[in-house]
């Protein structure tokens, strides 16, 4: 568990799919993050892909749960590991918009780029972004991350070809500014 000022990042937990089920299916959070275009989901499919994970055994992977004032508000991850460059990439949804832009998604980064550097001594953290979410966009640069590319016109998003941003942040330019926190 890695716990922030506000923020808690945990494992998932069965009792938080229902939660991420209504997140799933709603179209303005789908679409915030930028990727392929928003699919219907069960609750039955989520909670099937779930138990299978589970029924593995072993450790979570680096997936966490968002956790703030003990309620589920969406989750972060690591993923992408590639172990001989010590890179990997993020990625993150706040699902609860009661909770969008109230700083709460920054901290939740902070934290796990602390996991990723401290902990898993990655030498990077990568990530995608939609063009058209400078909400996050703005959050990831607070955070450390510098626009690295954009592929023009590269995402079908909500009816329209949009930029897709890659950024990064390396261990070195990040440890140095927690040292001033």
């Amino acid at each position: 568990m890695l716990i922030g000022q506000r923020v808690t990042l945990r494992g998932i937990t069965r009792d938080d799919l229902e939660r991420q089920w209504q997140f799933n299916n709603d179209v303005e959070v789908e679409l915030s993050g930028g990727g392929d275009p928003p699919y219907p989901q069960s609750l039955a499919r989520l909670q099937a892909e779930y138990d299978q994970d589970v029924a593995k055994g072993g450790r979570d992977d680096t997936a966490f749960a968002i956790e703030v004032d003990g309620k589920y508000i969406g989750q972060c991850a690591l993923f992408r590991y590639d172990n001989v460059a010590s890179t990997c990439e993020l990625g993150i949804t706040i699902g609860d918009k009661d909770y969008w832009a109230k700083g709460y998604g920054r901290e939740a980064i902070t934290l796990l780029l602390g996991y990723a550097f401290r902990l898993r001594n990655m030498r990077k953290v990568w990530l995608e972004v939609n063009g058209h979410n400078p909400r996050a966009i703005s959050a990831y640069k607070a955070c450390g991350f510098i626009e690295e590319g954009r592929l023009r016109a590269h995402v079908w998003s909500n009816g329209q070809y949009v930029d897709l941003v890659q950024m990064g942040v390396l261990r070195d330019e990040w440890l140095p500014k927690q040292t001033e926190l």
